[in-house]
């Protein structure tokens, strides 16, 4: 059975930071490209970052380059998602997800990722 288990949301100012764990089981986790993506309420799933499997590289939105950085230890099967410089519209739930044979091409697709997790809350405001 997969799992994909989020934490790390919370409430944080303008310019503050915060740190998204995603601890996946269940899966050949070194193989799996693994992203985030956001969701606001009536919204559809949107990308925010992704690390793919076998030693491949790492993509981001065009709104969060710079600003957060995506990376995974395998050795502990998670992905995490550092995010600095939050802005009020970052406020949404984040959402890890965890895709096998992804093309390069669909990375930032929601619907070529296999499994989702339970989402975590992030809200930015003063």
């Amino acid at each position: 059975q997969v799992q994909l288990v989020e934490s790390g949301g919370g409430l944080v100012q303008p310019g503050g930071s915060l740190r998204l764990s995603c601890v996946a089981s269940g899966v050949n986790f070194r193989t799996y490209t693994m992203g985030w993506f956001r969701q606001g309420p009536g919204n559809e799933r949107v990308f925010v970052a992704t690390f793919r499997g076998n030693g491949g590289s790492s993509f981001y939105a065009d709104s969060v380059k710079g600003r957060f950085t995506i990376s995974r230890d395998n050795a502990k099967n998670t992905v995490y998602l550092q995010m600095n410089n939050l802005k009020p519209e970052d406020t949404d739930v984040y959402y890890c997800a965890a895709g096998n044979r992804i093309i390069l091409s669909s990375v930032r697709r929601p619907d070529a990722y296999d499994y989702w997790g339970q989402g975590t809350q992030v809200t930015v405001s003063s």
